[in-house]
């Protein structure tokens, strides 16, 4: 699957969050979104990227940002994940993959020489319109926020 690029519309999604409520697309029309693709909830990448957009939650808000997580693991998993970690956004369990393979953020990727499916960490920034505005294939999951926030004003 190849990830979207620049320019290209946002696909359509409907899949519930931690808490059971259906979230979609157009639930952020007239607002940037920022959808961060994790592979799996409370493992060390994971919980170092979701955490530093956590601690840098208000800093987006002001900039006009909405989060939403997304991972593969059930919605009992993403809401054990939110509630430990005090995560104050959306976390979508996408266990049938429907958003992953619709961005691109899922397929093929090597571990200690071995090559395997599975969710591709990748975060994209959505205008207003729901036109992916960037792209981002290296995360840098410590500092991820500064990351996105330095792209967007440059």
């Amino acid at each position: 699957m190849a990830y979207l690029k620049i320019g290209d519309k946002a696909p359509d999604f409907r899949v519930l969050n931690q808490n059971g409520t259906l979230v979609s697309l157009n639930d952020f029309q007239g607002q940037k979104l920022i959808i961060y693709f994790y592979p799996k909830a409370d493992t060390p990448g994971c919980t170092a990227e979701s955490c530093n957009l956590r601690d840098n939650y208000d800093d987006l808000l002001n900039k006009g940002f909405a989060i939403v997580g997304v991972s593969p693991d059930s919605q009992e998993k993403q809401k054990k994940f939110a509630e430990k970690y005090n995560l104050p956004f959306h976390l979508l369990a996408d266990v049938d993959l429907e958003v992953a393979k619709a961005y691109g953020a899922w397929g093929f990727k090597k571990m200690y020489g071995k090559e395997y499916e599975g969710l591709l960490r990748t975060t994209y920034v959505i205008d207003e319109k729901g036109i992916v505005e960037k792209v981002f294939q290296k995360v840098t999951t410590k500092d991820h926020a500064a990351q996105i926030l330095e792209a967007m004003n440059n």
